[in-house]
């Protein structure tokens, strides 16, 4: 197996995924209990992490530097590197900011990476290894990093300042195959699935005869979530949606449809739209507005647990990009609250059931299908737990509300008359709180701009913006303009996943 140590990075289970697909077993720790888990385990190979602190500050993450010296070959990954130089000799220093692809030139053969010909890949650092450790040589650099991929032979140490993990780098899982073949000798095997029996076993084991209440949105995540639960207790899962207003319209008759019709099970629905815009009055920070909307889910479930007897269990669809942005690991930064992650008050009495916990959104979506879920379902595009609230910048007003649904249904119509929306993994329109002038017929206004967000993804922890036809875009833009009162202009959003975020809040 391979032993991940985690220094608060961001895709550092999607390390443990990408290693898993190879047919390899991985497990993760904290530094501090390293050494533990390195005897507990005796892994065949380390993976140190990255993470968003600096080697070189006071509260930065170490580890005992005597795990250099076990022979145990190792892969640092951008901090996890740079600690590596800075505990035997290395030199790091602030470097230029880097979120973005570079372009990888490999100068030396290596154990690990079978390829002469430059690669794309994905950066994410903000220090630099100025002055490698003696034994290292340079093996890739780019134009802004000479030691970007880098390596002791005799020690079977290595160390990349990008992520090998994240799909945007080419040939990132033919490397991570490479460390874990050549370098640590294990043989792979087929990707290990999701075991379903197994799941829906450990469910049944954890609640036995008690009931449990399932909020279920009408999003995939949800919908599987509550259909493992529903699968392990039968008639003991009560699906509760709480009809918010902020969601796409049609979705509280969707959720009908699946549960009842398809699977004989009646959701209860709570609507609760003038609740929500009351609380929702007058906010303008997004992880206030997170946090009204989380809490008040929360308190109208708790509302109708308590008309239910016997209910000690909460099921939700929380999945791992959820987790690690809003709470991650000992040492990552928080990213953003979700609404079932950050939301939670301390004091709930329910029980939490979170079958997809450390699952990925192509995965759930796999065992969708397994489960018998309609693949329109199933590939329909995400929607955040929070609803329009955090796409609409700014304080959500029932009018705001009107124009952000009206623009949303118009690029989800356009992306599917020119057959992109299956394409590509997210499309929406943001509400942007800018103003700016406008013409339209022979007046003046001074009207919103609407933004418009397209992204091209798998896993959901990165994404590259889609170079969506400027036919398609101009049209948008001509029925936004149009067709959504007070309207000034459409703007296309062009950033990457990181730096920036899917949503805009």
């Amino acid at each position: 197996m391979i032993l991940i140590i985690d220094f608060g990075s961001q895709t550092t289970h999607l390390i443990g995924r990408k290693i898993r697909d190879l047919g390899v077993a991985t497990t993760i720790c904290d530094p501090e209990n390293a050494i533990v888990n390195i005897k507990k385990s005796k892994p065949a190979g380390l993976i140190f992490s990255g993470g968003p602190a600096s080697v070189y500050t006071s509260n930065a993450p170490f580890i005992d530097p005597k795990i250099l010296n076990l022979k145990i070959p190792i892969l640092g990954i951008c901090y996890g590197w740079q600690l590596i130089a800075h505990l035997i000799g290395g030199k790091v220093v602030p470097g230029k900011k880097e979120y973005s692809p570079a372009l990888l030139k490999i100068s030396k053969q290596n154990l690990i990476l079978n390829s002469n010909k430059p690669l794309t890949v994905w950066m994410g650092q903000g220090d630099t290894v100025q002055q490698i450790p003696q034994g290292f040589s340079i093996i890739g650099s780019s134009k802004n990093d000479k030691a970007v991929f880098v390596g002791h032979e005799t020690k079977k140490i290595y160390g990349v300042q990008f992520h090998p993990e994240i799909e945007h780098t080419q040939l990132g899982q033919e490397f991570l195959k490479g460390f874990v073949t050549n370098v640590c000798g294990l043989t792979t095997s087929a990707k290990t699935h999701f075991d379903i029996k197994d799941a829906v076993q450990k469910i049944k084991d954890t609640v036995g005869d008690k009931k449990v209440i399932c909020a279920v949105s009408g999003g995939v995540d949800s919908t599987v979530a509550a259909l493992l639960i529903q699968k392990a207790v039968g008639k003991n899962l009560y699906p509760i949606h709480i009809n918010s207003g902020l969601n796409r319209a049609g979705t509280t008759e969707l959720i009908n449809k699946i549960f009842l019709k398809t699977y004989g099970v009646k959701p209860i629905v709570v609507n609760a739209k003038k609740e929500f815009l009351k609380r929702l009055k007058g906010v303008t920070d997004a992880e206030k507005k997170r946090k009204i909307i989380g809490k008040l889910y929360i308190d109208l479930f708790v509302e109708q647990a308590e008309k239910i007897k016997d209910v000690e269990f909460l099921g939700q669809g929380t999945i791992y990009s959820d987790v690690v942005e809003s709470i991650g690991a000992k040492n990552s930064a928080k990213i953003k609250s979700h609404h079932n992650v950050g939301g939670l008050p301390k004091n709930l009495k329910l029980k939490l059931i979170e079958p997809l916990r450390y699952l990925y959104k192509d995965e759930v979506k796999e065992i969708g299908l397994q489960l018998g879920v309609p693949e329109e379902f199933v590939f329909q595009q995400k929607f955040p737990g929070p609803g329009y609230a955090i796409r609409i910048m700014g304080e959500v007003t029932a009018e705001r509300l009107k124009k952000v649904e009206k623009a949303d249904r118009i690029v989800i119509e356009e992306m599917r008359n020119n057959r992109l929306y299956d394409k590509v993994f997210h499309s929406f329109a943001i509400m942007t709180g800018a103003y700016s002038t406008a013409l339209k017929g022979d007046a003046r206004e001074f009207d919103e701009v609407v933004a418009i967000r397209v992204l091209e993804a798998t896993e959901e922890m990165t994404a590259n913006w889609a170079h969506v036809p400027h036919a398609v875009l101009g049209k948008i833009s001509s029925r936004i303009v149009n067709e959504v009162p007070n309207v000034s202009r459409v703007v296309y959003d062009i950033t990457t996943k990181p730096p920036s975020t899917m949503e805009w809040e």
